[in-house]
């Protein structure tokens, strides 16, 4: 899959030849979410005990490696600023309050946006609405689809520590045009999109 550029950023994919560059974002904030290396939405029901096995790191470079871990990456020449991490339910089966999500679902998503980080330089600057964009344009050059999102839903006027928000807020979502579903669990909430497949000439704004 090509690059494509969001807001004079390229939009690289995650994949054998972007890792150094995902690698080293995550190794600058110490494998970012506590060592997690975005890990954890992978993990039902099979591969816990392979991640204990390997390591975290490890574990998500194979995935990565073979295809089975999917992110839109925001390039500043070779360094990676941001990422967005997206995937079908069955690449990333695991979310924050899944069985309330199960009984609730009308409609399978074809993929799903499940994690967010950016450079801790790069904070409070609209870094992860471009690397959700990023992400939605390569789901649009993939063929596009239904797209469901879990942000944080916080009450008017609260505000939080971006280190807390993993995958963003509603109102960043509704700004980008995703429509509020239902709650989901304490404080979050699934959005969803539904995105054209991109025409096939050339790179995507």
């Amino acid at each position: 899959m090509g690059h494509v550029a969001v807001d004079g950023y390229r939009i690289a994919p995650l994949d054998a030849q972007t890792w150094d560059a995902f690698a080293g974002l995550a190794e600058r904030h110490n494998g970012v979410w506590g060592g997690c290396w975005c890990t954890y939405f992978h993990l039902y029901p099979d591969p816990v005990d392979e991640r204990r096995a390997l390591g975290h790191r490890e574990f998500k470079r194979r995935l990565v490696t073979a295809g089975r871990s999917h992110a839109a990456l925001v390039m500043d020449a070779d360094t990676a600023l941001a990422w967005a991490q997206y995937g079908t339910v069955d690449e990333l089966p695991n979310i924050q309050h899944r069985k309330e999500w199960e009984r609730g679902l009308e409609q399978r998503p074809d993929y799903r946006i499940t994690c967010l980080f950016v450079d801790r330089d790069h904070r409070r600057s609209g870094m992860a609405s471009v690397a959700v964009r990023g992400a939605l344009a390569l789901i649009a050059a993939a063929g596009g689809g239904l797209v469901e999102s879990y942000p944080h839903d916080l009450p008017p006027g609260k505000k939080t520590s971006s280190s807390f928000l993993y995958n963003a807020t509603r109102t960043m979502y509704e700004q980008l045009g995703f429509t509020y579903q239902r709650p989901k669990g304490k404080g979050n909430c699934v959005m969803t999109l539904t995105v054209p497949a991109a025409p096939d000439d050339g790179p995507q704004a």
